[in-house]
């Protein structure tokens, strides 16, 4: 009779420790991949995460702020989803963030529905994600809204017929649509479209078809990483740029964490995007020194999904602050709702409407800046939306 009450005691004691643990906590699920291809995206939007807590502390509203990491390995969608699930019920987390790929992020939607969980989308950027449920955000991009301005740029200097080269996957598919329906609009012609596998393309065939074509440009959208390192080289053995036919690409291509890798043939490559590491602001300054503190060399330079990392921390850390530290789904949503910040980007705004983020947009041109490869913004629009929502 002793021991069954020391051990009820016992269990009482740890409950209420627990329960005391966790309401000082406040707990972040970071679902993205960590290994295999895609590796880059997880260590990177980790990396801004860990940024932005070096910079401004691991407590925001008397909480501690915990990351919980969990590793996808890629597109699996049915692994996100266990994660998801376990994380909410098991981890008690009250957010979930991350998502490098849009196929994991579009797997766990229903699950925050249910359970009225607040998910920041940290990259994946294919434009219905934020359709799929009331309880996503997101602190990236869409696709769309950076295709339509390089689609708006290739028009006023002079390019009128282009080939388009993209992933056959959400992205990818919303990258074709957009500049197709920009440029067409602005008086383009598209001579050819090619849809190559998300994972282990070769890219002879398509260089080839695209050389064949003979058109003005090509536009390549491709995830960022291995891809866009085979594309360019593929596209310089097999001589276009000699052959008058220019690259022009979102800015995933140029990736600032595998700029150095793609090498010199990059120099001159124009792309439309939201993020570059050599952007020249205060906020971009101090997020890098951030940057560079919290992690170890290894993971590289810092690139948008660091960044887009830096800012899921930020807006956490402002609906924290909002609610006084108790998270409630319900109303952290209404928090991020119209919610403005600086952003090592810009000036960003979360779209009360769409809960997508409304940011500039700049054309950049590859160059050597201090020595080093970089992408050195030359013009921007500014405020731009998803411009399919």
């Amino acid at each position: 009779m002793r021991s069954t009450l020391r051990w009820a005691m016992a269990v009482g004691v740890l409950a209420v420790s627990f329960g005391a643990g966790a309401q000082n906590t406040i707990k972040v699920g970071v679902i993205a991949e960590f290994s295999g291809p895609f590796a880059a995206y997880g260590e990177q939007i980790e990396a801004g995460m860990k940024a932005y807590m070096k910079q401004h502390g691991d407590t925001v509203a008397g909480k501690k702020i915990e990351l919980i990491t969990r590793d996808t390995k890629g597109p699996a969608p049915d692994v996100a989803k266990r994660f998801a699930q376990e994380l909410i019920t098991r981890d008690k987390v009250q957010f979930l963030a991350g998502f490098g790929l849009t196929p994991n992020a579009m797997a766990v939607a229903p699950v925050v529905s249910e359970a009225k969980v607040p998910m920041i989308i940290s990259n994946a950027a294919t434009s219905a994600i934020t359709t799929r449920s009331p309880y996503i955000a997101r602190v990236s991009m869409t696709i769309p809204q950076v295709s339509a301005p390089m689609a708006e740029w290739a028009l006023k200097n002079g390019v009128k017929q282009v080939y388009t080269v993209v992933a056959d996957y959400g992205p990818g598919i919303d990258a074709e649509t957009q500049f197709t329906k920009s440029f067409k609009a602005g008086g383009g012609e598209v001579v050819g479209s090619l849809r190559t596998p998300l994972q282990n393309p070769d890219f002879s065939a398509a260089i080839q078809r695209v050389k064949d074509a003979k058109p003005q440009a090509v536009f390549v959208f491709l995830p960022a990483g291995e891809q866009g390192i085979a594309f360019v080289k593929s596209f310089n053995e097999r001589g276009l740029a000699q052959a008058g036919i220019k690259l022009i690409a979102t800015g995933d291509i140029t990736d600032d964490h595998v700029l150095d890798a793609m090498g010199d043939p990059t120099l001159g490559l124009i792309t439309a995007f939201h993020y570059s590491a050599a952007h020249d602001s205060p906020e971009n300054a101090a997020f890098l020194k951030a940057y560079a503190a919290a992690n170890d060399p290894k993971v590289g330079r810092a690139n948008f999904m660091a960044a887009a990392g830096y800012d899921t921390m930020a807006v956490i850390y402002e609906v924290a602050k909002k609610l006084n530290g108790e998270i409630d789904g319900d109303k952290a949503m209404a928090a991020l709702k119209g919610l403005k910040w600086t952003s090592p980007r810009g000036p960003v705004m979360i779209d009360p409407e769409t809960r997508d983020i409304v940011q500039t947009v700049y054309i950049r041109k590859v160059e050597k800046k201090d020595g080093k490869l970089a992408n050195v913004e030359f013009d921007k629009i500014a405020d731009v939306k998803d411009p399919g929502k």
